[in-house]
């Protein structure tokens, strides 16, 4: 049992799957303070100071009532919120990442397409056409099978 999941471990595959996963989280972390920390905060300048992550409705106080002026001092308090600005800003993220994911694919196959091109000359042509009867006979042949003409 050891010996085939060293072997199911070591397949290519699922180290290429392991290293994808590994740079994906990185990427994802790398996205996601690209939304938060550059995004975000013109985004809330342009909406008059509005920062998304701050942006909650509470649908039950906590221990001490609102108004709330920040998500940590609800929270803080204990009240129930609807974290809308969280859902704006990984809503954000996510349309960015599947963006550059989108663009990173198209380049792959657009590499891959090219190097098909460039690899994979003209083949020959398999059949011809009998200039005296027209009908379709193998590229070697040198009599016609359907009229029996030599070609």
């Amino acid at each position: 049992m050891l010996k085939e999941f060293r072997e199911f471990a070591l397949k290519g595959n699922v180290v290429d799957m392991a290293v994808g996963i590994i740079i994906g989280g990185a990427f994802g972390a790398l996205v996601n303070s690209l939304v938060n920390d550059l995004l975000m905060p013109p985004l809330g300048l342009l909406l008059k100071g509005a920062d998304f992550s701050n942006l909650f409705l509470v649908l039950r106080d906590g221990a001490q009532p609102g108004p709330y002026a920040a998500l940590v001092a609800a929270k803080s308090a204990g009240a129930v919120t609807l974290n809308y600005g969280l859902f704006v800003n990984a809503l954000i993220g996510f349309l960015i990442m599947a963006f550059a994911v989108f663009l990173l694919v198209r380049s792959i196959n657009r590499l891959r397409n090219q190097s098909e091109k460039q690899a994979a000359p003209a083949a020959a042509p398999q059949t011809k056409e009998c200039p005296f009867c027209l009908s379709t006979i193998p590229s070697k042949a040198v009599r016609c099978p359907n009229c029996t003409s030599q070609l």
